[in-house]
């Protein structure tokens, strides 16, 4: 049977084209997302960058250590203290300190990321003058790169400088050197130094405080910015891959499946004929399987090859929009080419076997009958595995819905699941694929002429056809519903949970250092008419579920004010217990009983145990907790909100706050204009993730869809030469496979909406249950752009390869050739 395999292809290799189209980009895009997967499973070993010459750097504790029975966990704190005083005096005994610091600053017309540092750290990377000189005055900056050159002067949100001189870039930060003393007032808090002395000196001076290590070697780099940013990136990356990788799969396997299965139904004649000629139901099965063999490791083969070379184009570019970090590049793993080849193979053989089964098994005369219509569409195979999916669909939303709600919310989740509804969509599809066909085209039936009534004659009776060219239309158009409405649905929540979070009439944002210092503090609470409530950002840290360190947001505030400008979600409890004694958590804590008392580290690593004072609904995930000032040490007011008092003006009092804030650069904005400008929204990567994402699935739908319509036509010469013959012109016939082509792309777009808003449903149900409602958002301009690109492919490649097949002299319907 394989030489009989190897001839059948030789002889009808048009008719495998499509399939080995399909597998060999199925296997492409496998082999792409399991080597970007691959290449993001280790970050590079990196030596010190700011302190390569530093002979030891003294760094105050910046690590949470909690004590659990199933071992410790380890935060970085969002307030890391400063080092003490007296241990700054006790190494300047020892040799020469030189502070470093680092603080966030903005220029105009300079990079995205500016860091200031004082002058005297630049040696120890080393920085070099490149031209100009060293710092002098307050109002005097050296600058790293080429961004600005000496004697320009530039605006920064520290105040207007002026460039002296100019360091070569080392790659790894663009920095802004200040004179130490400008440096030391733009940020305060020692946190570490370099100190010239002996190592073992040094550890004996500072043992006594809790937390400070002594960094020598190659553990200076510890002392750089982000230390572990390489594998954060990376964890990042990982992310996005993994994502990309698990979508791409079921798309890949999905229309490699449907595609074979479809290429072994249109052979239903042939093998009938084999049937008739005594061929066995296991030998036309050996047969197809042979075929699926070739078929499989030729189009795996090619798919591997493919991979390999737009994989370092992928990872180019991920690099070209900063999902990646720059040196981040396709490694030289093996085992992606080996999981992609051997699962291309595998779903090749499993499609054909499957597809082959109903006609091996079939009488010769009853498999000639049905070759030019379906009968029973639905076989055991996809009752059982429709079925299986719908099931497992339900199951598993019923028990998030009753178990976790939250669970839905997440970006995993919400990428995932719709994936179980699009298979048994698709699975089951031949049971709604009449009488939708039937229903779409009820009006064009009844238009003047035959195309219309043909139209929806021919795509009812040929449901496997239908169902099988309108698959890839469902995956594109359920996969962007799905996708791009949970992230629309997810921020209309958040934006309504924002509205109704503050009653403030005004929301005064820090410049600068993005905080405010007591003076404007001072100034704010005199202008008259105005109540203030200032907040802080900080974090609570608390265990959880057995031993997992988890970290909240929390805002600091007086209960007072926050009760004048804040509506908080409350489910139990009120702002009115909020004490330094207690806290308001929100119902996701695993302790959210009022009353109860709860063991928390604060920002700083404190630990502390509070009372809970209120608790707030879940929301969509981001209420976070709310405490005291004095349970947020290390914190800084970045926000003040401001509520009008007294039959204040409002005129009268924005006046009042914009003097108050002129001097350090704050904006006042009124309640309605801050909530729009902070609505949450889709973070970059998310957004460039579902573009990695439905940019892949949607390219290659488009080609599967492609790729279908032109086997389900070229499959039609009997029927086409039957219309000519009937007296059907060139163009009619054209006009109707066009018209089917439509008729078919609006059974897969609505199947496909369809799943959208199943699967939307659930996140809607979701949010419900944690008191965040939100209405149901479905993307109605990317499902109709979508549709409307799926339309046009599929019928330019149907009315194509119907031409070309409609240039062959007209025979009898006998004669044509399949």
């Amino acid at each position: 049977m394989l030489s009989l395999a190897l001839r059948t292809l030789r002889a009808r290799w048009t008719a495998f084209a499509g399939a080995f189209t399909a597998l060999a980009l199925g296997v492409a895009l496998l082999t792409v997302m399991g080597l970007a997967l691959a290449s993001s499973l280790d970050a590079p070993a990196r030596g010190p960058e700011r302190f390569a010459a530093a002979p030891v750097v003294v760094r105050a504790g910046d690590t949470l250590r909690v004590e659990t029975p199933y071992g410790d966990r380890t935060m970085t704190p969002a307030h890391p203290r400063a080092l003490p005083a007296a241990t700054v005096a006790k190494l300047r005994r020892l040799g020469a300190v030189v502070v470093d610091r680092s603080y966030r600053v903005r220029a105009e017309g300079g990079p995205g990321e500016l860091t200031g540092h004082p002058w005297s750290t630049a040696a120890f990377a080393p920085y070099e003058l490149s031209a100009g000189r060293a710092p002098r005055a307050d109002d005097e900056v050296v600058v790293s790169g080429d961004w600005a050159r000496p004697g320009e002067r530039i605006r920064t949100d520290r105040g207007t400088v002026r460039v002296v001189g100019a360091v070569a870039g080392r790659g790894f930060e663009h920095a802004v050197f200040h004179t130490d003393a400008r440096a030391a007032a733009l940020s305060p808090p020692v946190r570490q130094l370099v100190v010239d002395a002996d190592p073992t000196a040094v550890r004996e001076a500072v043992r006594d405080v809790a937390g400070v290590r002594v960094l020598t070697g190659s553990d200076r780099r510890y002392a750089d910015a982000g230390p572990e940013r390489d594998r954060a990136a990376l964890t990042a990356v990982n992310a996005l891959f993994g994502t990309a990788g698990g979508v791409s799969a079921f798309v890949s396997v999905f229309v490699v499946a449907s595609t074979f299965a479809l290429a072994v139904d249109r052979r239903r004649r042939e093998f009938g004929l084999l049937r008739a000629a005594g061929a066995t139901p296991g030998q036309v099965g050996r047969m197809v399987c042979g075929e699926a063999l070739l078929v499989g490791v030729l189009g795996s083969a090619a798919g591997c090859a493919l991979g390999g070379y737009a994989a370092p184009r992928l990872t180019a570019w991920v690099v070209d929009v900063e999902l990646a970090p720059g040196w981040f590049t396709v490694g030289d793993a093996a085992w992606p080419y080996h999981a992609a080849f051997w699962t291309g193979l595998l779903v090749a053989l499993c499609g054909a076997v499957a597809a082959s089964w109903r006609a091996g098994r079939t009488s010769p005369l009853r498999a000639l009958r049905e070759a030019s219509a379906d009968g029973r569409a639905m076989t055991p195979g996809r009752w059982l595995w429709g079925g299986g999916l719908l099931l497992t669909a339900v199951v598993t939303l019923a028990a998030a819905l009753l178990g976790d709600p939250g669970d839905l919310l997440h970006r995993k989740t919400y990428v995932s699941r719709p994936m179980l509804l699009i298979g048994a969509a698709a699975l089951l599809a031949p049971l709604v694929v009449r009488p939708l066909t039937r229903l779409l085209t009820w009006l064009p039936a009844r238009l003047p002429g035959a195309v219309g009534t043909l139209t929806r004659e021919n795509a009812a009776a040929r449901v496997r056809r239908t169902a099988a060219v309108a698959a890839p239309v469902l995956v594109t158009v359920a996969l962007t519903g799905s996708l791009l409405g949970a992230t629309a649905t997810l921020g209309r929540a958040g934006a309504a949970e924002r509205r109704e979070l503050t009653t403030a009439a005004f929301v005064v944002t820090a410049g600068g250092d993005g905080a405010f210092g007591p003076r404007t503090l001072e100034r704010l609470r005199a202008v008259p008419g105005a109540r203030v409530s200032a907040s802080a950002p900080s974090a609570v840290y608390v265990l959880e579920e057995g031993g997992a360190l988890v970290r909240s947001e929390a805002r600091a505030a007086e209960p007072g004010a926050l009760a004048a400008t804040a509506r908080l979600p409350l489910a139990a409890g009120g702002l009115g217990g909020l004490d330094d004694d207690s806290i308001v958590v929100n119902e996701e804590w695993e302790r959210h009983t009022v009353g109860q008392r709860v063991r928390v580290w604060l920002g700083d690593g404190t630990g502390r145990t509070l009372r809970i004072a209120a608790v707030m609904t879940t929301g969509t995930g981001n209420n976070g907790v709310y405490v005291t000032p004095a349970n947020a040490p290390g914190a800084r007011v970045d926000r003040v909100d401001v509520a009008l008092a007294g039959g204040a003006g409002p005129r009268a009092v924005a006046a009042g706050l914009e003097r108050a804030v002129r001097p350090v650069g704050g904006r006042v904005l009124t309640g309605d204009r801050w909530r729009a400008a902070t609505a949450p929204g889709s973070g970059r990567t998310t957004r460039y993730g579902f573009l990695l994402v439905l940019g892949i699935v949607l390219l290659y739908a488009a080609i599967a869809l492609v790729n279908t319509v032109v086997m389900a036509t070229a499959d039609r010469v009997r029927e086409f030469a039957a219309l000519r013959l009937a007296g059907a012109t060139r163009w009619q016939v054209l006009r109707l496979v066009g018209a089917e082509a439509l008729a078919v792309v609006a059974v897969g777009a609505v199947l496909g909406v369809a799943v959208a808003a199943l699967d939307l449903a659930g996140m809607w149900a979701a949010l419900t249950l944690q008191s965040a409602p939100a209405p149901l958002v479905l993307p109605w301009r990317a499902l109709a752009a979508v549709t409307a690109v799926c339309a046009v492919l599929a019928t330019a490649s149907a009315v194509a390869s119907a031409a070309v097949v409609l240039r062959r002299p007209v025979p009898g319907p006998a004669a044509a050739r399949e």
